[in-house]
């Protein structure tokens, strides 16, 4: 982000502290020109009684007043009982309690993003994008998270430590431009209304058509408008949410398992994908029988896409791993640890 794009983002916080300074400066010219007119002081002496006039320390005068610098004086002090008031508040909640530092996190923060490549944005940091946000980085993957609410960004600083963000609203195109959509390779909005989500979808669409969309939808007539706008995938959480209720009853063993995929209880399994660009060179083109990872690592493939059949359960262990294949693998983070260092770069 460049410096006027900055200042155009957080005008509030840049014009909260350049009215503060307007009014200091203001407040001393005030004082120069009446005393200096008035009393003929020097501009030093000037400087001087304006100085301890406006943060009325109580100084005695350079000499004594007339009747007219007295009544000036009177009139002076009163006028900057509020403005000093406010001068002080503004700089001591920028200086002491951190307004300066975050404001130049942010900059930082932009001037970073704007470097970034093949990164996620996630809009919305309410309770679906704060999950995104946790599996995300868990997963130690790039992201950027668009969100309008300074509070949410502060509070998430505060847990998160140093992450990439934009404070701004993410229908704004400008603001998804400082995401980065245009290098981005994903993008995850979660915003609560529908027609946000699809305005985003449309506004992501047009500016990087080579990005993968996902997008969440509250109701079920949205998710059409989703899909016709460019979603690739799309959420329904309070559906999903439901749907996992009711299999708790039918299914429980089934969706505890799943928890275990998740690693929403404290058993260890994971269920990862391996794509073929990410195999070494010598395990390209090789049978499922022939990779023998289930005697190597203790890792099991149980499933398998590729680019003309889809996804197969369970493959032949004569199945060839091929370019645009995925192998689904499942173990204990230790093999898959272990899976990665063996087979993959």
């Amino acid at each position: 982000m460049d410096l006027f794009g900055f200042v155009r983002h957080h005008a509030k916080s840049v014009r909260k502290i350049t009215w503060a300074g307007l009014l200091f400066v203001g407040s001393i010219s005030i004082g120069l020109v009446g005393f200096m007119l008035l009393e003929q002081y020097t501009l030093l002496e000037a400087i001087y009684m304006s100085i301890i006039t406006l943060s009325t320390v109580g100084f005695h005068e350079i000499r004594p007043l007339s009747d007219g610098g007295r009544v000036f004086t009177i009139v002076y002090i009163i006028l900057n009982l509020g403005i000093f008031a406010y001068f002080v508040s503004v700089f001591t909640s920028y200086f002491f309690e951190g307004e300066f530092r975050k404001l130049y996190q942010n900059y930082m923060s932009g001037r970073e993003v704007k470097k970034l490549k093949e990164h996620v944005i996630v809009c919305g940091y309410g309770r679906n994008g704060m999950k995104a946000c946790d599996e995300l980085t868990k997963w130690k993957k790039t992201f950027v998270l668009v969100e309008k609410e300074k509070a949410k960004l502060d509070a998430m600083q505060q847990s998160e430590g140093k992450f990439h963000f934009v404070c701004g609203d993410a229908t704004v195109e400008d603001t998804l431009i400082q995401a980065g959509i245009e290098q981005a390779s994903f993008i995850i909005t979660t915003l609560p209304k529908d027609t946000d989500n699809v305005y985003i979808v449309l506004t992501a669409r047009e500016l990087n058509p080579n990005i993968t969309i996902i997008a969440r939808a509250s109701e079920e007539n949205s998710e059409k408008k989703l899909r016709i706008a460019g979603a690739h995938r799309i959420v329904r959480p309070d559906t999903l949410g439901g749907l996992h209720m009711a299999q708790l009853v039918t299914k429980p063993d089934v969706i505890e398992f799943l928890d275990v995929l998740h690693g929403l209880t404290k058993d260890q399994l994971s269920l990862e994908e391996v794509k073929f660009q990410e195999l070494k060179e010598e395990f390209k083109f090789k049978t499922i029988r022939e990779l023998d990872i289930r005697k190597k690592t203790g890792i099991t493939v149980v499933g398998y896409k590729d680019d003309k059949k889809g996804f197969l359960f369970n493959p032949s262990p004569d199945t060839v791993v091929g370019p645009e294949d995925v192998l689904i693998i499942l173990g204990e983070p230790g093999g898959i640890e272990e899976f990665r260092k063996l087979y993959a770069n």
